[in-house]
């Protein structure tokens, strides 16, 4: 038998974390390879991130087809084809996981395909042929995948999983979306942007509500102009099919509720991809199907690392990568600065958008801070009115004494691409002077952050 493979760094899943880790390890000299089981790119460019995207741009078309009379535009035999919105988003997947395939290439990573079980911390067998490869480093970037209710158990059909949500063709006449966080709300917006009947039920009191509560209230707020029913404070107790629709009963604030619908999407969350890894059998700690970590990605066992989803730490791609630079990094030798999971960017793609880090309002007072609100609506905003996209508006929680941002929230039209410029601010330890001098182009919606900064001072000037 041939000696086993050694490597100094596999990567196990090939997500936004896997597959930057492993790149990342190459770029510094490592002998590396990536194991994955099904698609390069993980949930994320095959069924998360990318083409859910796709599908709220194809929801954004639509919406500003049904307003067209406000610019002037009529039109006659208007045709809109859901099917064909689906084919965009699935049309842009092998785009994005061949440029994968060809960044490992590039980078000279191995590709290994197939399941991955370790046999001891350094040895780890690819299941399909038994094939054993021995690294020195293990990186475990595994995901994770929606989490289950039992009193809704998923036919594919009837009840979905956001994954089955972004390959059906067939559009419900009416859905109810178990979960108002970030998935429950952007499918609400695309569903209900193609006339679906929508009702979100949330157990928690209000929907986003790891968001600051203002936000929470004005999505609340837009949606509920547009027609989007939704039940906070809100359990689902069961579910009955008949023929041709669902009952699904509710209980909330005012008692039990019994909803008719055609399709039940459950987005309540997910739970780590952890099992037939052997991982706690080798000595690796996981508590409620996370992987364990700490501030250095290091699990339980010394020369092990978890990074992304399957840590549960911060479910977001991007804080993924991070995580896979930043362990790769140390087991090179570097130094790398410690990640901030408070600082890290958050994003929800609904209608309108939703973009923040650092301490909500409540948190900040809570935690004793004195502080300084600054809030600019984008309805002052010229750029917003002239995209007649004025809803929402920017939140700045700042530091009373110093002008420190300790919290940024904006909810707004294409407000995820506005927060950079305000975790750059954080990261730089500039306060709410830098901001409130620098000079920003107009018209933009950028001018919003800088009138924000100026409010928490009280200079403001178009409000």
């Amino acid at each position: 038998m041939d000696s086993p493979t050694e490597y100094d760094i596999a990567v196990i899943g090939s997500g936004p974390g896997g597959y930057v880790a492993a790149i990342r390890a190459a770029q510094l000299g490592l002998k590396t390879a990536i194991i994955e089981r099904d698609e390069l790119g993980g949930v994320c460019l095959n069924w998360g991130c990318i083409p859910s995207k796709a599908l709220l741009r194809n929801a954004e078309v639509v919406s500003l087809f049904k307003r067209a009379h406000e610019f002037g535009i009529t039109y006659e035999n208007l045709e809109i084809d859901y099917s064909k919105a689906i084919d965009r988003s699935r049309s842009i997947v092998p785009k994005l996981t061949k440029g994968v395939e060809y960044l490992l290439r590039k980078n000279g990573v191995a590709h290994i395909k197939g399941e991955a079980r370790f046999k001891d911390a350094n040895t780890i067998i690819i299941t399909s042929n038994e094939e054993e490869i021995v690294a020195k480093n293990v990186i475990v970037a595994t995901g994770a995948r929606p989490r289950m209710i039992p009193t809704l158990p998923l036919d594919g059909d009837r009840v979905i999983s956001s994954r089955q949500a972004l390959e059906n063709k067939d559009l419900p006449k009416s859905i109810v979306i178990v979960g108002g966080g970030a998935i429950g709300v952007e499918f609400a917006s695309i569903y209900n942007a193609y006339d679906v009947k929508v009702t979100v039920v949330e157990l928690q009191d209000r929907i986003v509500p790891l968001e600051d509560e203002e936000i929470s209230r004005q999505l609340e707020r837009s949606m509920s102009r547009k027609g989007i029913t939704i039940m906070s404070s809100s359990k689902v107790e069961g579910l009955v099919e008949n023929e041709d629709h669902l009952i699904v009963s509710v209980e909330g604030p005012e008692g039990r509720t019994a909803l008719e619908c055609k399709q039940v999407l459950v987005a309540v969350g997910v739970q780590g991809n952890v099992e037939g890894l052997g991982l706690e059998e080798i000595g690796v700690k996981i508590e409620k199907g996370f992987i364990q970590i700490d501030q250095h990605m290091t699990t339980s066992i010394s020369n092990i690392y978890g990074i992304g989803d399957v840590t549960g730490k911060l479910l977001l791609a991007h804080s993924a990568s991070a995580q896979g630079v930043y362990a790769v990094e140390r087991i090179a030798g570097l130094a790398p600065q410690l990640l901030s999971y408070l600082d890290m960017p958050k994003a929800t793609y609904c209608d309108p958008q939703i973009t923040s880090f650092g301490l909500t309002e409540a948190q900040a007072r809570d935690q004793g801070h004195e502080i300084n609100v600054g809030k600019f609506p984008f309805q002052a905003n010229g750029k917003a009115l002239a995209l007649g996209e004025s809803d929402g508006f920017v939140k700045l929680i700042t530091d009373a004494n110093h002008g420190e941002i300790l919290g940024a929230h904006i909810i707004g039209p294409e407000v995820t691409e506005l927060l950079a410029e305000l975790s750059m601010t954080r990261m730089l330890e500039g306060t709410v002077d830098e901001l409130g001098w620098m000079v920003h182009s107009h018209p933009t919606l950028s001018e919003t952050l800088k009138e924000a900064a100026l409010d928490a001072k009280g200079e403001a000037v178009h409000i």
